[in-house]
């Protein structure tokens, strides 16, 4: 199942399902106990937004071998995690915001994890029974910052830089789908999630080993090489094999 968080003109947001290209209303309690209706209202009439509201957003740094070579930094021996705000969250088709505090902005395709139950201390073996799905994500990075200081908050936690989406699908198999992403219709990314050095389960075990991880949370789950530079003006799109793609435009803050 597809399940979005949409919009219809100026109405309370709400979440929903997809079926081919028709929605139908999620009532109820998306973690817990609800019932769908019918889908019968058009995909395209709708605003999809941001598909969940965590609290907390998990991000693994150099999970693809590759990417930490580009940067000549080393592979980490256990995950490396930092945090985005949520305030940092944008709708899929939102504007990236270049902020003027950097001159070297830059897209990272991710695939992003989604947990369905409250957890804590769980196996990589048991953490699929607490992932409610996966969705897209783009890890928006001020590169030049980053480089600059010791923590990675400031680099990765401006208004704007955490794009996921469109929705959460919740029968996707992780284990080996291609992830590209795209600006202005050019290749920069592109590699296949079995080359992640930690895989979901592991990176579920070690987060939950150091802090509970509540329903609707996300794990983004590192980037491919091929980050680049993003400009006022781009379109940047990340896409993930059987999971969907993500759109956003971009423009001076």
């Amino acid at each position: 199942m597809r399940i979005i968080r949409y919009q219809i003109k100026n109405e309370t947001p709400r979440y929903g399902w997809i079926l081919e290209d028709k929605v139908g209303d999620i009532q109820g309690d998306l973690f817990g106990q609800y019932r769908r209706s019918e889908a019968e209202t058009p995909l395209a009439t709708v605003r999809l937004l941001a598909p969940v509201q965590p609290s907390k957003v998990l991000c693994i740094g150099r999970n693809y071998a590759e990417h930490a070579k580009e940067h000549n930094a080393e592979v980490p021996k256990v995950p490396l995690i930092f945090m985005k705000p949520p305030s940092a969250i944008i709708n899929p088709g939102d504007r990236i915001l270049l902020p003027p505090q950097s001159q070297q902005v830059e897209h990272e395709a991710e695939l992003v994890v989604v947990i369905g139950k409250r957890c804590r201390n769980v196996t990589a073996e048991e953490a699929q029974n607490y992932i409610l799905g996966y969705t897209v994500g783009n890890d928006v990075t001020a590169r030049d910052l980053q480089k600059t200081d010791s923590q990675w908050t400031r680099s990765k936690g401006f208004d704007t830089f955490c794009p996921f989406g469109p929705w959460v699908d919740t029968e996707f198999d992780p284990s080996d789908a291609l992830v590209t992403c795209k600006v202005n219709g050019q290749p920069r990314q592109m590699a296949s999630t079995r080359d992640m050095v930690f895989n979901v389960g592991k990176l579920a075990a070690f987060i939950s080993s150091v802090m509970t991880l509540e329903p609707g949370d996300l794990i983004f789950t590192g980037t491919p090489a091929g980050v680049g530079q993003l400009k006022s003006g781009d379109i940047v799109e990340v896409e993930i094999e059987g999971l969907g793609k993500l759109s956003n435009p971009v423009a001076a803050a």
